[in-house]
Order: C-alpha cells, then sequence, then structure tokens
C-alpha cells in the first residue's frame, strides 16, 4: 500500500489566497451594488454632474464643459505618489512630463458612486457633447477601442470645436 500523499504547504497558502481575496472582491461587489448607487448610469443617460479642483487649483466642474466631447477616466495611479493633496506637485509634474494638455482633477468617491459605483478600475466614461454619455470602457482597451469611443463622443452635438478634455482621478 502507498503512503499517504502529504499536502504541499505553499499549494494550500495559494489556494487560501485565491479564496479570499474571491470573496473580498465578491464582498466588494456586492457593497458596490446595493441601493445607495444611482441606477441607470448607461448609454444616454445624462452624466452625473460635479465639481473638482484642478491641479492649478481652479474649479471645474463637468456642466461647465457642455458643447465638448468629454473623457471622464477613474483610475490614474501613479505609482509612489500620494494620491491626494499632498501628492498635487508630484502629480502636476507628472501631467507635465506626459504632455497633458487638459484639465487633471483628483477624484472624491462621491464622484465615483454617481457613475455607478465604479467597480473596476480603469473605467472611462465617454460623454457627447449634449452631456449624455455615449460610450463606456472598463479596463483597459486598445487604441481603436478609444478612439472609436471617443469619435462617438464628438458626433453627438454640432456646434462646437473638436475638442476632448480629460478629467483624470482615483477613485
Amino acid at each position: 500500500m502507498a503512503p499517504p500523499r502529504q499536502r504541499n504547504p505553499l499549494a494550500l497558502a495559494v489556494v487560501a489566497l485565491v479564496a479570499a481575496g474571491m470573496l473580498f472582491f465578491g464582498f466588494q461587489m456586492a457593497r458596490r451594488s446595493g441601493t445607495n448607487h444611482p441606477i441607470g448610469i448607461g448609454y444616454g443617460t445624462p452624466a452625473p454632474d460635479f465639481t473638482l479642483e484642478t491641479l492649478d487649483g481652479k474649479s471645474v466642474s463637468l456642466s461647465s464643459l457642455r458643447g465638448k466631447a468629454v473623457v471622464v477616466n477613474f483610475g490614474l495611479q501613479i505609482v509612489g505618489v500620494a494620491m491626494d493633496d499632498s501628492g498635487k506637485d508630484e502629480i502636476a509634474r507628472f501631467a507635465k512630463d506626459m504632455g497633458m494638455n487638459y484639465p487633471v482633477v483628483l477624484g472624491k468617491e462621491a464622484v465615483g458612486d454617481a457613475y455607478g459605483g465604479v467597480p473596476a478600475l480603469p473605467e472611462s466614461f465617454f460623454i457627447g457633447r449634449d452631456g449624455k454619455i455615449v460610450d463606456k470602457i472598463m479596463g483597459l482597451e486598445g487604441r481603436s477601442e478609444i478612439e472609436d469611443a471617443i469619435k462617438k463622443a464628438l458626433n453627438t452635438q454640432a456646434g462646437s470645436p473638436a475638442t476632448v478634455s480629460a478629467l483624470i482621478g482615483p477613485k
């Protein structure tokens, strides 16, 4: 008779870690899908308005950008940079180094909640010139998918120059 097999402690640890991760993310998704989040955040619905501060201290609201195509992206994370007021200088330097020529703001959790809880990062909402959501991309996509979503936003309302303003910040 063969001796009983011993269990590999590393394999058990990996299984336990995966199970814990699944439980954690399951609870997070359940919490986010509660009734405190707005219903109907989707294509053709008005994008929730917000007012946030840019890196240079100016206030910008989504409603002030009416007539322009807007990309609202949740999920910019810079390794080693605090994503709060203490890291604004570093974030501004990063934005300049990357050639970002559009408003960059630090988000607040309430803005993410207004957009349905933003269950995954990155998540981008493409808002047409009429202020309505025309597309949404969850996760990382290729250039062509992003360009297609921007084109949808640009083609929603005539009369404004083809400008895309992006508001980027963590949830």
